[in-house]
């Protein structure tokens, strides 16, 4: 009986090229999920920003805001971050 024909050896290379496979993909997976919440940080703390200057600019409109106060919400915004205010809470 040839080698190649046991189905032991067989299905121990079937079982460790689905292994492989999977761990693979599985780092592959982290590796994206980590770059992905690394984007949406960046992403938040922009959006944060920009708000704090609508809402200045608003201040200013509405003559609430004096000069001394330029910048001071944006600042405000962009260093927070949604993940920081949820550690806070629990």
């Amino acid at each position: 009986m040839s080698l190649l024909r046991n189905p032991f050896l067989l299905l121990g290379i079937n079982l460790s090229a689905i292994a492989g496979s999977t761990y693979l993909l599985r780092t592959h997976h982290v590796y994206n999920l980590e770059e992905h919440e690394a984007r949406m940080d960046e992403l938040e703390g922009t959006l944060r920003g920009h708000i704090g200057l609508i809402e200045e600019a608003l201040d200013r409109l509405e003559g609430k805001g004096t000069e001394a106060d330029r910048g001071k919400k944006m600042n405000e915004y962009y260093g927070k971050r949604g993940r920081d205010e949820k550690e806070k809470k629990q």
